[in-house]
């Protein structure tokens, strides 16, 4: 048995949770999301509306590995739409910056153009400052893959670390030539 998927999903104060033909429909004061889980699987909500319990039918080998995940991606659901998601990015190198234009993100990161990304509805993204990009969301993959396809436009490089990173993260540089 799934340890994960065994576990009940508590629903926080102010989230309400729906279950209706394979549709697990959460909404709350972030926003509202939809997820079709699998036939393999059932979400049901218990009585008072406190737990949602996620159980499979069978022992196969897919049922087992979609268990847990409808588990985790209910709970994520949950948390998003309750306190939301945010990944934070730093633009580094000289001339490096970034900003906000309507529905578009600009990059200005050593190409000879300026790259631009369209920002996905349901996300909120800004640019406190011209090297900081901040992606705010109730859906955790969508946080996520934004700010992933954001980093990929400029990875950082080992020789210096300029390039698109993620806040806190820590770029190993490798030493030049004239180490040897």
């Amino acid at each position: 048995m799934s340890r994960i998927g065994r576990k009940p999903v508590p629903v926080i104060d102010g989230v309400k949770v729906g279950v209706a033909n394979r549709v697990v429909t959460v909404e709350g004061p972030q926003g509202k999301l939809e997820f079709e889980h699998r036939p393999e699987v059932t979400v049901q909500v218990d009585e008072s509306g406190n737990e949602v319990v996620v159980s499979r039918e069978s022992d196969e080998r897919a049922a087992r590995e979609l268990h847990g995940l409808t588990r985790a991606v209910v709970n994520n659901m949950i948390i998003g739409v309750k306190d939301g998601y945010e990944k934070r990015l730093e633009v580094v190198g000289v001339g490096y910056i970034c900003a906000v234009a309507g529905k578009e993100l600009q990059l200005r990161v050593g190409y000879a153009n300026e790259l631009k990304k369209k920002i996905p509805d349901g996300l909120d993204v800004s640019c406190p400052d011209q090297t900081h990009i901040v992606v705010k969301g109730c859906d955790k993959q969508k946080v996520g893959q934004f700010a992933a396809e954001v980093r990929a436009l400029r990875k950082p490089e080992p020789y210096k670390g300029k390039g698109i990173r993620y806040q806190g993260e820590q770029v190993k540089l490798k030493p030049g030539k004239s180490a040897t």
